[in-house]
């Protein structure tokens, strides 16, 4: 009973130093003058979700997903998920039955739901970067994830873009999978939150990728213990994916395939994935050797491949193979967060400094970690999302906020080992190289360096 009285002491403390960081942030917002409320500043997405969460309200049909005023006569269908549109809608109706006005509630919409997402995205890095590398890296954790996030700008007043929700949600499934062995119930909880990700929007699909093929490789290279977690994990990702299906798809679209939205493409592979690995990781022939299990994955792999060739052939397609050249060079090509690293590297290369250089060095710090003889789950799990990520901004910069995130985690960890040997007394030496780990770790301060670098040079006659 003491044992769980200490775990629950530990869990709400986290969950305090994330609500203070996250208040912290809204008050630096705050004395900025919110104006992103007012001026979206481009973010042309947030916009356009107020005005599916305000259609929603006013009548339209949870399946419809149609923006009937946009676009040629008829509209056309978004991709998006009502999943996100349902909570900003409930906070809404929640102030306006306390009295306040449609607008008062749609402020407070604005600021409450990022907010929100803002300190549980927090509370999981903290508690990932604690399973990862000690209670050290507790405080470097809610700082580096603060600072880097605030100046991500993604859960900023008046975000009410998916990309948010989706780094809350993949965070929560690492978190939970690094807590498994000691969770019960962990793996079944992060195979839910990665449902979850995957069915707010396609972005995720890498990082969903890396993660469950993140687990495949405990369940072949790891020991017993592995076994129940990849079950639970298979399962919790099946059984959520099926209950988006049902929850977001009209029956009259249950067979009707989509590369760029949760649907009949996304479910048969979620379930194929997640009842294989479940029935893998549980039936003693598949799973007796380390042999066999590799074949049976390998199997699993191979089903899963071949379904998509058969059925849904479309989606084996580059991501926007059927853009029209046209609309492609006067309007994707000009859309900043699908900017490539070599793009943004000769329009801004401040931006690619502040964005992609932690994210770099969490990855040496990664690698060094993954030496022989040092080979532990957590660095395998952590090291498959951010490479990742990495991949991902390399093609398109919106990869980064990803990145950035993952980042802090191998980070927080390198800062807390340098804390523990500076708390032990050792000299000056030692204080002053925790200093310059912290300095180097926080992406504010490349992002500093390279505007004050960007500033000179524009200054030069």
């Amino acid at each position: 009973m003491s044992t769980l009285r200490q775990a629950a002491s530990t869990w709400w403390r986290d969950f305090a130093t994330a609500l203070a960081a996250a208040l912290l942030a809204e008050i630096c917002w705050l004395a900025g003058g919110l104006g992103s409320l007012a001026r979206a500043g481009g973010d042309n997405d947030s916009l356009l979700r107020l005005v599916e969460v305000r259609d929603l309200m006013s009548g339209q049909g949870w399946f419809d997903l149609a923006q009937y005023r946009m676009g040629p006569d008829g509209g056309f269908v978004m991709h998006w998920s009502r999943l996100i549109d349902a909570p900003i809608a409930g906070i809404i109706l929640l102030v306006e039955s306390l009295g306040g006005s449609a607008a008062t509630a749609e402020t407070a919409a604005k600021v409450a739901w990022p907010m929100l997402l803002f300190c549980l995205v927090l509370f999981f890095i903290v508690r990932t970067a604690k399973r990862f590398g000690g209670e050290t890296a507790g405080i470097p954790a809610v700082v580096l994830g603060a600072a880097a996030l605030y100046f991500v700008g993604v859960f900023r007043p008046g975000a009410l873009d998916h990309h948010n929700a989706q780094i809350t949600l993949t965070m929560a499934g690492l978190g939970l999978l690094l807590a498994a062995p000691v969770r019960r119930g962990a793996a079944f909880a992060a195979g839910a939150a990665i449902a979850l990700t995957l069915a707010v929007g396609m972005e995720t699909a890498p990082y969903v990728a890396a993660i469950g093929l993140g687990v495949a490789g405990l369940l072949a290279f790891g020991g017993p213990d592995e076994k129940p977690i990849a079950r639970d994990f298979g399962l919790g990702f099946a059984s959520i994916s099926a209950a988006v299906f049902l929850a977001t798809i009209p029956p009259s679209g249950w067979g009707a395939p989509s590369c760029d939205a949760f649907s009949i493409v996304q479910f048969a592979l979620a379930a194929l994935g997640g009842l294989g690995l479940a029935a893998v990781a549980s039936i003693d022939a598949a799973n007796r050797t380390r042999t066999r299990r590799i074949a049976a994955l390998a199997l699993l792999g191979a089903l899963a491949a071949a379904v998509t060739w058969r059925f849904f052939p479309q989606c084996l397609a580059a991501p926007y193979a059927a853009v029209d050249p046209r609309l492609k060079e006067l309007w994707l090509d000009n859309v900043d967060e699908a900017q490539s690293l070599l793009q943004l590297f000769k329009e801004s290369p401040a931006t690619v400094v502040a964005r992609y250089v932690t994210p770099l060095i969490a990855l040496v710090v990664l690698c060094l970690r993954l030496r022989p003889g040092a080979w532990r789950r957590e660095d395998w799990l952590v090291f498959a999302v951010l490479f990742t990520a990495i991949l991902v901004s390399a093609w398109q910069v919106r990869g980064t906020t990803f990145a950035v995130a993952f980042a802090v985690i191998p980070l927080a960890a390198w800062i807390g080992t340098w804390r523990e040997l500076a708390v032990a007394g050792s000299p000056v030496s030692v204080q002053l190289r925790m200093a310059l780990v912290w300095l180097i770790s926080l992406n504010a301060s490349w992002g500093l360096m390279a505007s004050a670098a960007s500033f000179a040079a524009d200054s030069l006659p």
